[in-house]
């Protein structure tokens, strides 16, 4: 688990972007537009507003960056001399401290410009003062350039570092430069530490994981250490001595035997002993590598009393080879079982754990008697075996069972793989077991189809093919005109009786089949008469008087008044309204009344013959409904016309569509505007 990550500290911007984006948010986020003539009241909380959301937003993003960044006394030792010898604790706290000064101090310049605003007496005065402010909180803000810039490097560097966990089980790897330290990492753990023929190639930390009974480890490879002071140490050896110090873990310090490391076994062991009081209290495994190029055997007998000093210290010392990997699992089970070793006795040495004892009961088992209890076997298999044991004829496997022949055995007997068939019948619960191996059964819902068959299925086939038979006779029987008997009239009744069943199970068929259609066909609906005179048949029928007195509104000249609109009149009316304003006279002997009804006569005539292609039955068009004649007619198209012309000139499909075709720029649409114009922005 890890316990810091540094990865998330965010992006620390320079000076002069920290004054770029808080003062494009205040522009963005406050009112732009403010005029004399408002109130005095209006334009100082006007400007107090810029003043304080700016104060808010570096004060938001200084606190944001104070508080990512870890303090260093509120975290791990380890981490906390880690960041003083890389970056420098002093340097690293004043950054910090500038930082926090830093946000005081616009806090400082924000409230005390608010208050001087708040007696401004114009607006000339409220903008300057207004300018002042932000101009001061940007001028402390560029003042911390450098400490931005180094929080900014430090944050990168910090984001590289590796997510070391330092209270899990650890294995911290020591010792000279290029020894093996690195190789061996990559042999134990699935990390890939670059590795090289020179002194020093690791520069920092590395961690890697590996897994040891069920549990996870990390594996720290730390830089070579070189024999000298403590203050002449770089920042690359005093990261290992920082591990040293502050990590709860297994030491595995790593000489080389072969001294091609390019120092002497006599430097590695005072390397050692100078490092040795960071070896207190952690458990320590001394693994002597490179043993394929030299072995143990070769030792000089002054390198022999080398070993076995750093055996008298109480370390444990293992040969191995990270080349040919001898001795590599050795020695990383050693470590392991060390520190699993050392971290029991410590939990073993804490109250905590006799508290936990004192609650838990172990349960032994004791024996209810001394009375011997033997195996039970079952009187069957003892009388098999004891069958077994009289006809063996002095064998040595007498009174055994054979052994139970298995379904690979059945398997083999059978062909072998692709040619065995399971067994599936062996499970199958039928009434009777015989029925399992039926030449071609027919299993469903898990019982035979065969244990339902009727025995008499033979005979009934054969009446049912001479029913067929009878019924053919019949066919050939309905065109017989002369006298049957009385065999033949009821063969002839039963036929009869088939073919009406037959026809009422078609029309049931039918009828289901079309239901959504209705009952009386189309076809035998009796049309209204749409005339006068049937009309009045129809009020007559109900009781209504239809004489001309009674009925002095009703037109005998059809439905139409416009034959412009297509409204038509039956000839029938215009021929009986001629006969009766006796249009046959000659035109010199009609009388000016007669004249008119003759003229009128001869309109519905024209009426009824152009419409006379058209369906009497059409209803009159609603767009004329109401209209009292031809003018009125032509009156209301040019209204229409009139009303739709607009609407055309833009392209609408109709009053309902409200697309606009042509949109204009965003800078007419968007935007703060004034009181004044309102054309542009």
């Amino acid at each position: 688990m890890v316990v810091y990550n540094f990865k998330k500290i965010q992006q620390v911007p320079t000076a002069s972007d920290f004054v770029d984006v808080v003062l494009s948010k205040t522009q963005r986020g406050t009112p732009t537009v403010i005029h004399a003539g408002y109130s005095i009241n209006r334009i100082r909380s006007f400007y107090m507003r810029k003043v304080k959301f700016t104060q808010t937003n570096y004060a938001e993003k200084i606190a944001l960056i104070l508080t990512d960044f870890p303090r260093l006394d509120d975290i791990h030792p380890f981490y906390a001399d880690l960041l003083n010898i890389l970056y420098d604790r002093d340097h690293y706290k004043l950054a910090l401290g500038q930082l926090s000064l830093a946000k005081k101090l616009i806090d400082t310049v924000g409230r005390d410009y608010v208050k001087m605003l708040k007696y401004g007496d114009s607006l000339f005065r409220c903008k300057a003062l207004k300018r002042a402010a932000l101009g001061r909180m940007c001028t402390i803000i560029k003042r911390n350039k450098a400490g931005l810039a180094y929080l900014e490097q430090v944050r990168q560097h910090m984001s590289r570092l590796p997510s070391i966990d330092p209270n899990t089980r650890t294995i911290l790897v020591a010792g000279f430069p290029n020894v093996g330290k690195s190789s061996f990492m990559n042999k134990v753990t699935r990390a890939n530490v670059e590795v090289q023929p020179y002194a020093f190639t690791t520069k920092s930390l590395y961690v890697g994981h590996m897994d040891y009974k069920y549990m996870r480890w990390q594996v720290i490879d730390t830089p070579g250490v070189l024999d000298k002071p403590l203050e002449e140490r770089n920042t690359i050896e005093m990261q290992s001595i920082t591990a040293l110090a502050h990590l709860r873990c297994t030491v595995l310090y790593v000489l080389d035997i072969s001294e091609q490391c390019g120092y002497s076994l006599a430097q590695q062991t005072a390397l050692f002993k100078s490092i040795q009081p960071l070896f207190a209290n952690k458990p320590l495994l001394v693994a002597v590598n490179k043993t394929d190029v030299r072995s143990m055997d070769d030792l000089r007998p002054d390198e022999v009393e080398l070993i076995e000093f750093i055996r008298s210290t109480g370390a444990t010392v293992l040969p191995m080879s990270t080349f040919s990997e001898q001795g590599v699992a050795d020695v990383k089970g050693a470590a392991c079982d060390m520190l699993l070793r050392e971290r029991v006795e410590q939990k073993m040495g804490t109250k905590k754990v006799e508290d936990v004892l004192n609650r838990i009961h172990v349960a032994t088992v004791r024996p209810r008697d001394a009375r011997e209890r033997a195996p039970a076997i079952p009187a069957s298999v003892r009388a098999a075996r004891e069958a077994r044991a009289m006809d063996a004829e002095g064998g040595d496997d007498g009174g055994v069972l054979p052994k139970r022949k298995t379904l690979r055995d059945l398997q083999e007997e059978e062909g072998g793989a692709g040619v065995f068939s399971f067994p599936y019948q062996n499970y199958w619960d039928l009434k009777t077991d015989e029925w399992k191996f039926d030449v071609i059964p027919e299993i469903m819902d898990g019982k035979n189809i065969a244990d339902f068959v009727d025995p008499e299925i033979e005979a009934k086939l054969e009446a049912l093919e001479a029913e067929e038979d009878r019924l053919i006779e019949l066919a050939e029987l309905e065109g017989v005109a002369e006298p049957m008997d009385d065999d033949d009239a009821a063969t002839h009744e039963l036929a009869e009786r088939i073919r009406h069943k037959k026809r009422l199970i078609v029309n049931k068929h039918r009828d289901d089949k079309g239901g959504n259609r209705p009952i009386v066909p189309r076809s035998k609906v009796i049309r209204p008469e749409r005339t006068v005179e049937g009309l009045k048949r129809h009020l007559a029928s109900v009781g209504v008087r239809t004489g001309d007195d009674d009925l002095q509104n009703l037109r005998k000249r059809g439905r139409s008044t416009s034959p412009r609109r297509g409204l038509s009149a039956s000839r029938g009316d215009a021929e009986e309204a001629a006969a009766r304003t006796g249009s046959k006279k000659p035109k010199s002997e009609l009388t000016p009344d007669e004249r008119k009804a003759a003229k009128l006569v001869r309109s519905h005539s024209k009426v009824a013959i152009r419409g006379e292609s058209k369906s009497a039955s059409r209803p009159r068009s609603r767009s004329v409904a109401g209209l009292r004649d031809e003018s009125m007619v032509r009156s209301a198209d040019k209204l229409l016309k009139k009303q739709q012309r607009q609407r055309n000139l833009h392209g609408k499909v109709g009053e309902s569509d409200r697309v606009i075709t042509m949109k204009k720029e965003k800078w007419m649409l968007t935007g703060k505007r004034g009181i004044g114009k309102t054309d542009r922005r």
